[in-house]
């Protein structure tokens, strides 16, 4: 019996590997083009582990959840976080003044860390 509690206390003070999250936005840099279309920058932090869990898309939403633009990411980032990938073009309805942006990957979907930014006129 003793044995078997100091295998669990040893199980629980060894280091498991890193497990990947949900995909979070943590920074973004938006401009308004000559065109009157938007500029994203969005910056992303994921524990990419390779192509079975990586952060594969970012989305830019209205507040009442449309999709008006997506930025798929080709490939996992497993060395390079957290990363920064653009999308040009986006049209945004007359009205809206702030997006919310969100990122995907490819076990859990959305859910990680968004970000709300108001538009610039």
């Amino acid at each position: 019996m003793r044995m078997m509690g100091v295998l669990m206390i040893l199980a629980l003070l060894t280091p498991m590997k890193a497990v990947a999250g949900e995909a979070d936005v943590i920074d973004v840099d938006v401009r308004k083009l000559r065109n009157g279309t938007y500029h994203f920058a969005v910056t992303l932090r994921h524990g990419d582990t390779g192509w079975k869990h990586y952060a594969d898309r970012w989305d830019v939403v209205t507040p009442d959840g449309t999709v008006l633009g997506s930025r798929v990411l080709a490939h996992p980032h497993v060395r390079e976080q957290p990363f920064t990938r653009s999308l040009s073009g986006v049209k945004i309805p007359a009205g809206i003044t702030q997006v919310i942006l969100r990122a995907n990957d490819s076990v859990h979907g959305t859910g990680g860390k968004t970000m709300t930014v108001d538009l610039p006129k």
